[in-house]
C-alpha cells in the first residue's frame, strides 16, 4: 500500500497540469491504474488524493452498508460521485479538473500534502494557515498518537 509523506509545492500551468511529486509517484508504482484519484475534501478547501488501491478499500467500506440505506448513498455520493481518475502523462503530470481547482481556490501553485495512506492537494497559502490552526489545536489539547505494534513479519497493520 502506498505511503505519502512530506509537503511539496509545484506550479500548475495554464492547462491545469501539475507534476505529481516523484516520491508520490513511486509510492503508486505497480498499481493497475497509473495515476491518482482525487475528489473534493469534505469541509475543507482541498482535494483528497490516493491511489486506486485505496479507492477499492473505500468501496469495500461503503459496500458494508445495506444497499439502499441513506448512509451508503451519502458516503457513495461524497466519495465516488465527484472523484476523478487522473492518469499520469509521460512527464509524471496530471491534469486537475476545473471543478476541483475551483473547490480549492488554486491559481498558480499546488501543495501536495502527505497524510500517510492518502494525501491532500491544497492552495499553498491556504494550507499553511490550516496547518498552523491544526497544530495550535493539537498543542492546546495535548494531542498524542499511540503507535500500534508491528504485525507479525515486521509490518504495521
Amino acid at each position: 500500500m502506498a505511503l505519502f509523506v512530506s509537503t511539496f509545492v509545484n506550479r500548475i500551468d495554464r492547462k491545469g497540469r501539475v507534476s505529481v511529486p516523484a516520491t508520490f509517484r513511486a509510492a503508486l508504482k505497480g498499481q493497475d491504474f497509473e495515476g491518482i484519484v482525487a475528489f473534493p475534501a469534505l469541509g475543507q478547501p482541498a482535494m483528497e488524493g490516493c491511489g486506486m488501491d485505496f479507492m477499492e478499500r473505500l468501496s469495500a467500506s461503503v459496500d458494508s452498508f445495506d444497499m439502499f440505506s441513506p448512509r451508503r448513498d451519502e458516503l457513495a455520493a461524497v466519495v465516488f460521485a465527484d472523484a476523478h481518475q487522473l492518469p499520469f502523462d509521460g512527464e509524471g503530470r496530471v491534469v486537475l479538473p476545473p471543478a476541483l481547482i475551483g473547490h480549492c481556490g488554486i491559481e498558480a501553485e499546488v501543495a501536495f500534502v502527505g497524510r500517510g495512506r492518502t494525501f491532500q492537494i491544497w492552495e499553498p497559502v491556504t494550507f499553511r494557515r490550516h496547518a498552523e490552526e491544526v497544530r495550535g489545536r493539537a498543542l492546546s489539547v495535548g494531542a498524542t498518537l499511540p503507535v500500534r505494534p508491528a504485525a507479525p513479519g515486521g509490518n504495521a497493520p
